[in-house]
């Protein structure tokens, strides 16, 4: 019996070193958490501001793979070309591959994965095979038989001008987000053009606000009054898309893109009333356009049957 008080009170020493253990590994594994989330938080930022200052799309897509490297094993940038995907800039291999890279030609017919990103306009994830991405990159990025690639394309406005091509450990959400960014400003480094033709304003169907005159017979307050407009409307709708991404894409599958984002868009179409259509007679609803072309992909209907159409 004396021998039980030592082995008792040693127990109990254990125990409590033990415990005291568990709650300072608990709090060192929060803390890496915190520290972790903070890092992952600014090195986003980071790059999403380095994407807001390009002047070009050529500096654009050099900065988008070197953004996106952060988050990917490997990263390459293809510009979407007609039927083909032109190799520009790529991260992960090494430098001779590298510059094999640049200006090789992929058949996006001979591609399903880069064709069916290019096609559907949302991010493909497939096997590394030949008939999914072609020999080409199979040979550049050095891929094994069962590694699996991410393919993101970068829709400016309605039309995939690039995409991006990932593989090895990534962070998807990130690199969709930096792709989503780098599409807004290369939209937006783009001249504003006219979206009427000319010799007469466009005029939507239903509307009721008569008879167009010519661009040319506009005075110029007011030409610079409609591209404002257009202006605003490209704003508004590439926020839409950036900001609430994953409603847009409910909205497009369920052909109810409204009511996804009906608090958005009647928000969007008061202030397009207020600051643009009510004090200009020659006023064209650019934020209707912009909402079929670019939100819809040309397709008014998958608006939604509770859409209230164009102003009138």
């Amino acid at each position: 019996m004396a021998s039980s008080a030592p082995t008792s009170a040693l127990r109990r020493l254990l125990e409590d070193r033990i415990s005291q253990l568990a709650t300072d590994a608990e709090g060192l594994l929060a803390e890496g958490r915190d520290r972790a989330r903070r890092d992952f938080a600014e090195q986003l930022n980071q790059s999403v501001r380095r994407l807001r200052q390009v002047s070009d799309s050529e500096e654009l897509a050099a900065t988008l793979v070197d953004a996106a490297a952060g988050f990917a094993a490997g990263v390459a940038f293809l510009r979407i070309e007609g039927e083909s995907a032109r190799g520009e800039r790529i991260q992960g291999v090494p430098e001779q591959t590298s510059d094999r890279f640049a200006g090789i030609r992929i058949s996006l017919a001979s591609a399903a994965a880069l064709g069916g990103a290019v096609e559907t306009r949302d991010p493909v994830t497939a096997l590394a095979l030949a008939g999914e991405v072609s020999p080409e990159l199979i040979e550049v990025a050095g891929h094994q038989a069962d590694e699996r690639v991410t393919i993101f394309p970068v829709l400016v406005r309605a039309d995939v001008r690039a995409v991006l091509y990932t593989w090895g450990a990534a962070e998807t959400a990130a690199i969709e987000l930096l792709c989503q960014v780098a599409a807004a400003v290369w939209a937006g480094m783009e001249p504003v053009t006219v979206l009427a033709p000319v010799p007469e304003l466009v005029q939507i169907a239903g509307s009721e606000r008569g008879s167009r005159p010519t661009w040319d017979s506009l005075p110029v307050p007011e030409q610079q009054l409609h591209l404002r407009a257009q202006r605003f409307a490209r704003v508004q709708v590439s926020e839409m898309r950036l900001n609430q991404s994953p409603a847009v894409q409910a909205g497009r599958k369920r052909r109810d893109l409204y009511g996804a984002l009906r608090d958005t868009i009647d928000r969007a179409r008061a202030r397009f009333r207020e600051q643009y259509f009510a004090t200009c007679p020659s006023m064209v609803d650019y934020l209707h356009l912009e909402l079929v072309r670019t939100l819809a992909n040309d397709d008014a209907e998958a608006l939604g049957k509770d859409y209230p159409g164009p102003l009138v």
